[in-house]
C-alpha cells in the first residue's frame, strides 16, 4: 500500500469522500514523498522531512475524513487530537506530549496485532490443548500450602496405567467435540491473569508490578466462562507467549517516528484574535508555542521509550471563521507550508454523497431497517430533495456541511425506525419519493414568501 501512486490514493479517496480535489491531492502528494524519501540511503533521507499541510474550510466538509482515510489507507499510526483540548504549561489541562504518547499506544496496537494474526493458527492450537486439558482435569479448588508442596506433602497419588489410557481416550473424545464445535455453550472455570493496576506519571501510565520490577507474583482470578469466550482469552494468552514484545515496542516506535500521521483539529480556536490576550484567551499563543516544537521535530518521552517527531506528517484543520491564519504565532505557520482551501458543499455534492461512497447514508440506512425486514430504497427525485432540503438548512442555519445529512436522514425515517421490528413483523417495501420527503423534512417544504414583504 506504500507503494500507491497519488492517483491511485486519489482513487481511494474519492470512494469516501465527495470533492475536495486540492485537498486530496496535497495528502496524496504527501503521502508519495514519504515513500520516495524510504527509497533514499540514509546520509539524504535523515535531511528530508514532511512538508505539513494546514486544511482551511468550514465543519463538514471531509477534512477529518481525508485524514482518517488516509491513515487506514496505508496502516499508518493515526491520532486525532483537538487543538482546544490542550493548555499552555502550568494550567490545567492535558500538555501537548500527551499526543505522541496517544500515537505510539496506536503503533503498538496496530503492530501487536499484526504479530498476532502471524501466529493465530498455532495459539488456537495451543489454546484448543489448554481446553482439553481443562475439560478433561479439571484443577483442585483448593491447591493446599505450596511449602507441603515443596516438601513433598500433598501431591497427588500417580495414576495407574489403566486411568492414564482412561484419561488420554477421555482427552482424545474432548478434542474431537471441542474441533465440531459441539462443547461451545459448555461452561468451565479458567484462571486468568489480573491486570495489574496502572500510575498516570507524567501522563504516561505505568504499571505497578513494572515499578517493583516484576519481584510481585502475578494475581489471578477464576472466570466462569462458556467455552467459546474461554477459547478467546485462552488464544490470546498463548498469542502474548509467542510474539516478543520487545520487538513489538521497537517497531511500534520506528514505525510511529517514520509513518505517523498526527491530525490537529479546530487548530483555529487557539490563534489569537487580533490584540486580545486577556481572559479565556490567555494561554493561547502559550499552547501554539507549546505545540510548536513537537511539530518541528523534538524527542518525547514514553513507557516505550524515546520517539523523535522529526519525520511525523502533522495535518492541521481549522475553519478560520472568526480568526485568519495570520493570527497563529509565524513560526508555526512556517511549519505547515502547505495551505489547501476545502470548499461549501454544493447542492449537487450533496446528491453524490447520497450515491456514490462506499458508506453512503442511504446504504447505511437501507442495511439498518433491513435487520427489521423493512426493504427500503430511494427514488431519484427523492435524492434531489434530500440534497436540496440539505443545502437549504445549511444556508438558513448554521453550516455545518455533510454531518446536516445525518440530521435529515433522521427527521426523514423517524416514524419508520419506530414502527419498523417485532417478531411478528412482516417484510415490507418501502419507496421513498420526492413527496414523502417534502411532508416529513422541516427543511423541505416549500416556503410562504409573503410573510417576509413589508
Amino acid at each position: 500500500m506504500n507503494e500507491l501512486t497519488p492517483r491511485e490514493v486519489v482513487r481511494e479517496l474519492d470512494r469516501y469522500i465527495i470533492g475536495q480535489d486540492e485537498a486530496k491531492k496535497a495528502v496524496a502528494i504527501a503521502l508519495r514523498n514519504r515513500y520516495r524519501r524510504n527509497q533514499l540511503p540514509d546520509e539524504m533521507r535523515e535531511e528530508i522531512y514532511p512538508k505539513n499541510i494546514l486544511m482551511i474550510g468550514p465543519t463538514g466538509v471531509g477534512k477529518t475524513e481525508i485524514a482518517r482515510r488516509l491513515a487506514k489507507l496505508v496502516k499508518a499510526p493515526f491520532v486525532k487530537v483537538e487543538a482546544t483540548k490542550f493548555t499552555e504549561v502550568g494550567y490545567v489541562g492535558r500538555d501537548v506530549e500527551s499526543i505522541i504518547r496517544d500515537l505510539t499506544e496506536n503503533a503498538v496496537r496496530i503492530v501487536r496485532k499484526e504479530h498476532a494474526d502471524r501466529v493465530k493458527d498455532r495459539a488456537a492450537a495451543m489454546a484448543e490443548e489448554r481446553l482439553a486439558d481443562i475439560l478433561t482435569h479439571p484443577g483442585k479448588k483448593n491447591p493446599g500450602n505450596p511449602l507441603d508442596f515443596l516438601l513433598g506433602k500433598n501431591r497427588e497419588p500417580e495414576m495407574s496405567e489403566d486411568e492414564r489410557q482412561s484419561l488420554s481416550k477421555r482427552r482424545s473424545d474432548v478434542m474431537e467435540l471441542l474441533r465440531k464445535g459441539e462443547l461451545e455453550d459448555r461452561e468451565l472455570e479458567i484462571e486468568v491473569e489480573e491486570t495489574a493496576p496502572q500510575l498516570e506519571v507524567g501522563g504516561a501510565s505505568i504499571s505497578i508490578g513494572d515499578m517493583m520490577g516484576g519481584m510481585l507474583p502475578k494475581k489471578m482470578k477464576t472466570r466462569h466462562v462458556k467455552v467459546r469466550e474461554a477459547r478467546k482469552i485462552l488464544i490470546e494468552e498463548e498469542s502474548d507467549k509467542l510474539i516478543d514484545q520487545d520487538e513489538i515496542h521497537e517497531e511500534a516506535v520506528r514505525r510511529a517516528e517514520q509513518s505517523g500521521i498526527v491530525f490537529l483539529d479546530e487548530i483555529d480556536k487557539i490563534a489569537g484574535h487580533g490584540s486580545a490576550a486577556s481572559g479565556p484567551d490567555v494561554s493561547r499563543e502559550g499552547v501554539q508555542r507549546d505545540i510548536l516544537p513537537i511539530v518541528e521535530g523534538s524527542t518525547v518521552t514514553t513507557k516505550y521509550g524515546p520517539v523523535r517527531t522529526d519525520f511525523m506528517l502533522f495535518i492541521a484543520a481549522g475553519a478560520f471563521q472568526v480568526s485568519k491564519v495570520s493570527d497563529l504565532i509565524p513560526e508555526l505557520q512556517g511549519r505547515f507550508p502547505v495551505h489547501v482551501t476545502l470548499k461549501s458543499l454544493t447542492r449537487e455534492d450533496f446528491e453524490k454523497i447520497l450515491t456514490q461512497p462506499d458508506n453512503a447514508l442511504t446504504r447505511q440506512y437501507a442495511a439498518l431497517l433491513g435487520v427489521d425486514h423493512v426493504k427500503l430504497s430511494f427514488e431519484d427525485d427523492a435524492l434531489s430533495e434530500i440534497a436540496k432540503a440539505a443545502l437549504n438548512a445549511n444556508e438558513t442555519g448554521e453550516d455545518i456541511g455533510a454531518r446536516r445529512l445525518h440530521a435529515i436522514f433522521e427527521e426523514l425515517l423517524e416514524d419508520i425506525s419506530f414502527n419498523a421490528g417485532g417478531e411478528n413483523m412482516p417484510e415490507v417495501e418501502l419507496k421513498i419519493n420526492a413527496e414523502y420527503v417534502r411532508n416529513h423534512v422541516k427543511a423541505a417544504k416549500e416556503r410562504d414568501m409573503r410573510r417576509y414583504i413589508l
